[in-house]
Formats: C-alpha cells, structure tokens, sequence
C-alpha cells in the first residue's frame, strides 16, 4: 500500500507536518531524522540537528499555542513559554529516542505502518481508507508520501520505545487507595489576603527612584537591533512568465510514468473472530465454529454488512467489516492471497491469519491502470511550473546577486533590475521582522551580517533573498529619564509588596503569641474567609485557585494551627488557620478504584520514561549552539 500511496502523491517539499497527527509531532519535533543541514542547530551523539528541523518544530509549537490561547498569545507570552528553548529539547529527545531504538534493533514493520496510516480518519471516506482522499489531504498540507510515512514510522517508533521502556509499571490497590485517601480528603480552614494592590497612594522619592534603578538597571537593557533592507524572489512572482510546452509534458509523463499507474486493488469487508496469539487449539476450533454459523447465514441471502456490525471482532465492525480498496501486500498474506483469488461478490470460507478466522467478500475489484497523458497533463503542467518559478526566482536573485557584489548597497541593484526594494523596521532576536513568512531563517541570516554587508542569496520557504543590513543599535543600558515610565510603576509595586508582607508578618506573630484571628483581623482592617469543607484541587472560595495555599493548608492539624510562615501566594500574602480535616468515605474508593488505576498507571509510566531519558541524557554527548541556549 506505501508504494500505492507514494505513486497517487504529488512531489511537494516537506514544510509543515499533517494535523491529524500534529499532537504528537509536536511532543517529538519534526522533519526526517536524516535530514541535515549546514546550519547546525544542536549534535547529538555526532548526530546534527539542522535548522530545517528546528523551524519546523518551532513553528508547529507556536502554532499548537496559538490555538490554545488564541490573540492572547503575544510576544510577552512566547518569550515566557520560551519556545526556541522548549523546540530544541523535543529535537533532543526524540535524537536520544531513535537512536536508543536503533541501539535495541527496534523496528516498525512496513506492514504495521501502513494498518496505522489507514486507521488515520482523516484519510477515510465513508469509514474506509480512500486513496483519493490520502493524496489531497497530503497535498493540502504540501506534504509527500515519503515525509508523511517517514515521520509517521518515527512517531510510532518513539512510542513503541516508550511502551519497551515502560510496560512493566504496575499499580497495587494499596497505591491506589493511599491515593484516593490522600486526594479526597477535604480540610476547612480561615483565610486572610494581604494583597499588594490595595496599597494606594505610594509615591516614591527621586532618591528612591534613582536607587532603585542602579539596583535594577541591567533589567532595561534593550535588546540588539537591525534595520534590513532586502530584495524577495518569490515563485509565484513569476509564474505567469512560465510556458510548458506540449514536449515537456510528454517527455515528464514518460520519465514518470510510474507515477501514473495504479496497481490492483480489491475492495472488501470481512468478519473477523478473533483468536489470542497463545490460543489453546479447542479455543481456535470453537472460534472457527461460530465463523462457519456466520457463513451459512451469509451464504443464506442474509445481509453480509449488517452480519459484520453483528458478530465482527475486528476495528471495522461499525463500518460493517469495510476495508476500502487495498493492495495485495497491505494485508496479512493469508488473508490477501485468498482476496486475490476471489471474484467479485463472492464469499470466502473461513481464513486463519494470526488475528483470528476471517469471513471474506469481495465487493469490487480494481484492475491496474495508468493515467492517461492527457488526464494527468493538469497534475504535470502545474508541477512543472512551479519548479520552473523557483528556478526562475532563483535565476534572477542570482543575476541581482551579481550585481550587488559590484555596489554599495542594494539600491543600486534594485534600480538596475527595475525591482522592488523592501526595508524592515528596527527588529531583534526575539521579536523578528514583521510581514516576513520564514522570520527565523531572515532573522538569523540578518544577524550574522555587517553593517552594509550584502548577505548570498538566502533560501526561504516562500522564495530566495538577498538583505542588506543598513542599520545596528547594540543592546544598552538607556538612562533613567529614558525608563523612568517603567521604572516608577516597578517601584511602587516592589513597596506595596513589602508592606503586604510587613503587615502579614506582624499578624502573624502576634497569633503565634496567643491573640485571636477576628482581633487581628480587625487591626488591619482586614476579611477573615472561611473556606468550607475543600479538596486539594480546589480554589479557595471568594479568593480563588492557590494551589500552593491550599497544599499548605493541608499540612496543618488540630495540634498545629498556623504555617511557620507568612505564605506568598498568585494575589499576595496569605496567613491561614486550621479548622477541621475529614477523610473520605472509605466505600467511594471502589466507584473511583478503575479509574484511579489507571490514571496512577499513567503517571508512573510518565515518571519512568523522564527518569530513563535523563538518564540517557547524562551519559551522552549534546552539544547545542550558543544562540538557541535559553
């Protein structure tokens, strides 16, 4: 089926990675674990990450943030998710991951990658795999057979190291019931918040300004700026300027001719009795017996798709034992030996593969075929053109590029070729140019020049360039009058901190001295919040989630009513008193039972994997460039 796959599938570079599997691409990182490029992001046990790779995981995260927070994800938040941090470490792992899977000789066969490729929905038509369906869900996303497959075979070879690492983890009922001991218990406890905020009218002195900002002053540093200007070659600029001849297409179809034919397919349902691997041979005789009592009602006029719905064991049984159009090494070989044999409409006798007893019928036979040249001409002229238009792009930056190594600047370029000469704004690091589609690449290539340096023609996902930096502003330390706007409002709000936790702390030394919650809370004209019978998970009521809060709460007892200390919280500054504790209902423990197994189960796995990959980590060689060191 992977070579059906591949010959229905249109050529196009691997940029970002399909949808329906982007969760995991974006745990793991993308792009072919063999595909290097000279800009090196990271080594690996001598093994390159390269930039390609990078901007592709980078860009798959952001995107995956993107849809979580919506138009609140902003500058501020990338640089705090530190992304370029959080894409660098998947490429890592997921290097250390299929390199210990190369070192174990663990592998996924072509058939387990294929049964996994059409049991991906977003290629199915009518419940089935559909090889139509395939290409254009692939071509939307500018994706080929090869990469898709490629990284799909990597996705399932990092998880079945995961299980290789992992499946040995059990959870007792012991665990389990400590933990709904532990996680269902409830405690009721006084709440008083000393928030900063309602500290008003704090106006500091210049003397205190000015000593602050010596104090803090390295965190106003600008960051390095540049100013570029550049030059873009973009395909798609050009494609009107393209003619492909009736030669050319002609001479494409019968070099690739293969691309355009189609093998026998045949299209199936089946009923599946499944049989365990380790079966005892009565077990394989009686499940062969109810397959034989299924047949005689098939052969008896009965309805072959409403028997699957009904007695089928296998995936399919809600799509009344459809498969779609396979070919013949996509299937166990018992089961596609007997298919291939068949005619349409007829019914099979039982088959024995390893998954069980199969009842087969055959719904329609697709004999092989081969577009014809004028079918495909759509597919070949609109192929052609494109790679004609990045030639093209590519030809004329070369031609600018020649140009430029004779001036000063790109001006000169610009107005000799008649082309149109774009300038950036001021941009960094981590804020990149604006309105540019591959901004790390533009970004990075940018840094590395010289004031007035032209760059070489840089590849970009949309085209080529050539840039020229005109301008360059270090990172500096501004003068106070500069910042005083930002200084001011960090100052005022580092005193009503400290007052906060002044007032909190003398609270609460006066209640460890024996005087009483209300009466202190009326000195500092504060609210006492009773917070009710609450689980650990839950927000303190008329205050809110405080996870830290409410954990130190239920560290306190009857014999030991007050924190040690003044807490600091998300709002401010929290003194907390013990009211009561109660354990949960020993007999809810087995509604919960199941489903704390299993969640139990989940972490344990996810706490052994991190402990095996660290410990990966420290016995291996990983070199990272300085400029994705976060």
């Amino acid at each position: 089926m992977l070579r059906l796959m591949r010959k229905n599938a249109s050529s196009w570079i691997i940029k970002i990675l399909l949808g329906i599997v982007i969760l995991v691409f974006i745990l793991w990182g993308t792009g072919s674990h063999n595909d290097k490029s000279a800009n090196q992001v990271a080594l690996v046990n001598d093994v390159s990450i390269s930039m390609d790779e990078y901007r592709d995981a980078y860009y798959n995260l952001l995107e995956s943030y993107r849809q979580r927070f919506g138009r609140s994800l902003d500058d501020e938040m990338i640089k705090m998710l530190q992304l370029k941090n959080q894409a660098v470490n998947n490429l890592i792992n997921k290097t250390l991951i299929l390199q210990e899977a190369g070192r174990l000789k663990i592998q996924i066969p072509d058939e387990e990658l294929t049964n996994s490729v059409r049991g991906i929905n977003a290629f199915n038509k009518n419940g089935a795999f559909d090889i139509q369906q395939y290409r254009a869900v692939l071509e939307q996303n500018r994706l080929t057979p090869e990469a898709f497959e490629a990284n799909q075979r990597e996705v399932m070879l990092m998880e079945k190291m995961r299980s290789f690492i992992t499946d040995n983890a059990k959870v007792s009922v012991e665990e389990a019931y400590n933990w709904y001991s532990w996680d269902q218990a409830s405690m009721n406890f006084d709440v008083v918040l000393f928030k900063p905020d309602n500290y008003k009218d704090i106006e500091p002195s210049e003397d205190e300004i000015n000593d602050f900002y010596e104090k803090q002053k390295n965190n106003y540093r600008t960051d390095p700026e540049i100013k570029v200007r550049y030059l873009p070659f973009t395909p798609d600029s050009y494609r009107d300027k393209i003619e492909i001849s009736e030669d050319e297409i002609k001479e494409y179809y019968e070099t690739n001719i293969n691309d355009f034919s189609s093998p026998k397919t045949i299209e199936a349902r089946h009923i599946l009795f499944k049989v365990d691997g380790n079966a005892l041979p009565e077990i394989i005789n009686q499940k062969k017996e109810e397959a034989i009592k299924v047949l005689k009602m098939a052969k008896s006029n009965h309805d072959f798709a409403e028997l699957a719905k009904k007695y089928s064991e296998g995936p399919s049984k809600d799509q009344g034992g459809y498969l779609g159009a396979f070919e013949k090494g996509s299937m166990v070989k018992p089961f596609s030996d007997k298919a291939f044999s068949m005619k349409t409409g007829e019914i099979s006798e039982p088959v024995q593969t390893r998954f069980g007893w199969h009842i087969i019928k055959v719904e329609k036979i697709n004999e092989e075929s081969t577009l014809s040249e004028k079918a495909a001409e759509p597919e070949i002229r609109s192929k052609l053109i494109d790679e004609k238009a990045r030639t093209y792009a590519y030809d004329e930056a070369a031609s600018a590029y020649d140009i430029s190594l004779e001036g000063d600047d790109l001006i000169q370029t610009a107005e000799e070729k008649n082309l149109e000469l774009e300038t950036t704004d001021f941009f960094t690091k981590n804020n990149p140019a604006k309105g540019i589609k591959d901004q790390i690449k533009f970004t990075s290539a940018a840094f590395n020049l010289n004031v007035m340096e032209i760059s070489d023609i840089i590849d970009l996902s949309d085209g080529y360039c050539i840039m020229q930096v005109i301008e360059k502003t270090p990172a500096a330390i501004p003068e106070l009058k500069d910042v005083k706007a930002e200084v001011i409002p960090d100052l005022v709000k580092k005193i009503q901190d400290a007052k906060a936790a002044e007032d909190a702390n003398t609270m609460l030394a006066a209640l460890k001295k024996g005087s009483s919650l209300s009466e202190e809370s009326k000195k500092f004209n504060m609210n006492i919040t009773t917070t009710g019978l609450i689980k650990r998970n839950d927000s303190i009521p008329g205050i809110g989630y405080e996870q830290n809060i409410t954990d130190a709460a239920f560290k306190l007892s009857s014999g030991n009513t007050l924190p040690d200390n003044v807490l600091k919280g998300q709002k401010g500054y929290f003194i907390i008193k013990f009211n009561d504790k109660k354990a949960p209902a020993p007999d809810g423990f087995e509604n919960e039972k199941k489903k704390i197994i299993e969640n139990l189960l989940r972490s344990k796995k996810l706490k052994i994997f991190e402990t095996w990959l660290s410990q990966i980590k420290e016995s291996t060689d990983i070199y990272i460039e300085k400029e994705f060191l976060e």
